[in-house]
């Protein structure tokens, strides 16, 4: 039977984060100074790993526009939870389809963005997990990935990813701390799973500048030190794009 933790999990950051109202507000860091596109950074890792706390982070420092992960119901995941085989293709293909769609209103923002959790990880993390524990057929995986990549010839990369990295021990006692039903019987190998996939398909992205973040002991929330090196590491990498909220 089909267990919460296998549902495609990058929709926990976005249901968290559902009731945020900063979804709706529109802080302005002008096209003047990004250029005649607006910028995006995008913000991947694990679960756990505290990529919405940072999203948070950068959108009240920066005062730019927060993406988060979209909220549709999936109509086909009842069916899925039933029988995964059958049903993971469909439902995959529609979590895909969205996030398509969400990255086609973010190219649309003249300002600067930040967006939590990518594309990228639909497919090359969750909807491969699902594939390597044989919940595709091989048709219907081929079906999928020949979408994806005709996607990514249609979307425009990040101008930054910034990559979450922490240890199984931290982001377990993470996922304990903060409680969400959905994640409390998630398997270790299961999470071991997809960190090994996030490190593969880390290794081999070359689509934009890429900033690891160690965050088993980075405090970019309370701790004044970590928020300082956060800040100046990023805009070292965006060094005409960003502008500190409140700064003249």
């Amino acid at each position: 039977m089909g267990r919460l933790w296998i549902y495609h999990l990058h929709i926990i950051s976005g249901l968290a984060s559902q009731r945020d109202t900063r979804q709706t507000r529109f802080m302005n860091n002008t096209a003047s100074s990004v250029g005649s596109h607006g910028k995006t950074i995008a913000i991947a890792g694990n679960i756990g790993t505290g990529k919405s706390s940072l999203v948070e982070f950068l959108t009240r420092t920066y005062g730019i526009k927060p993406f988060y992960e979209p909220n549709d119901e999936n109509p086909y995941l009842p069916d899925f939870y039933k029988d995964m085989k059958s049903w993971a293709f469909h439902s995959q293909l529609y979590f895909l389809s969205n996030k398509f769609r969400m990255h086609q209103q973010l190219e649309r923002v003249s300002g600067v963005v930040v967006l939590d959790r990518t594309i990228y990880e639909d497919a090359e993390i969750f909807a491969t997990a699902l594939h390597d524990m044989r919940k595709f057929t091989g048709r219907d995986w081929d079906t999928y990935w020949n979408f994806y990549q005709i996607i990514l010839d249609a979307i425009r990369p990040p101008d930054l990813m910034i990559y979450l990295r922490c240890s199984m021990r931290t982001l377990r006692k993470r996922i304990r701390l903060r409680g969400r039903e959905m994640e409390s019987d998630i398997p270790l190998a299961y999470l071991k799973r997809l960190e090994g996939l996030y490190e593969n398909w880390l290794g081999s992205y070359r689509l934009s500048e890429v900033l690891v973040l160690e965050t088993d002991k980075l405090d970019y929330i309370n701790d004044m030190v970590d928020c300082l090196e956060v800040m100046e590491r990023v805009e070292a990498l965006l060094p005409t794009t960003l502008q500190r909220d409140g700064a003249a």
